[in-house]
């Protein structure tokens, strides 16, 4: 399984710069994996449409209470709709969507569970908010491949 972790954060010009970069990534990767990711707006959303574009099959994690899936925050309902029909797999993860401490655990999991880690990270230390360089130390301490994923270009906010 291919997984993504990467900042929020991301400005608009930097998600289409970041999803062609996912998608030549993706197409370089001679392995037949799915591509994997925890539903959400950003860099969610552009990660499942480079998968659908280079034609890998996509599972999308969707939070959980129990056996139901819990409600997304707002800004990411509409991205998690559209990531659930480019899904050919979703799976339920128990984990509570409005607590980062919950969020940052799902993407371990995530992380734990994948033979490679596509991270769209600037090389920031992580912080309050963004856990990314977290997610990367934690990928390479269990010895899981991390490609970094940064753009020419790229920047943060909402430029």
């Amino acid at each position: 399984m291919i997984a993504v972790v990467g900042h929020k954060d991301l400005s608009g010009s930097t998600l289409h710069l970041v999803e062609s970069e996912l998608r030549a990534r993706l197409e370089r990767l001679t392995e037949s994996t799915t591509a994997c990711v925890r539903a959400g707006a950003g860099l969610p959303l552009a990660f499942g449409r480079a998968a659908r574009d280079t034609g890998r099959k996509l599972t999308v994690l969707l939070p959980a209470q129990g056996s139901v899936p819990a409600v997304l925050p707002e800004p990411d309902r509409r991205a998690a709709a559209e990531l659930l029909v480019l899904a050919a797999q979703v799976r339920l993860l128990a984990f509570d969507p409005g607590n980062r401490d919950a969020c940052v655990g799902a993407d371990e999991n995530l992380v734990s569970e994948s033979r490679t880690v596509l991270a769209v990270w600037d090389g920031s230390l992580s912080n309050g908010s963004d856990a990314t360089a977290h997610l990367v130390a934690f990928a390479r301490t269990r010895g899981i491949p991390v490609e970094v994923v940064w753009p020419d270009g790229a920047s943060r906010g909402s430029a």
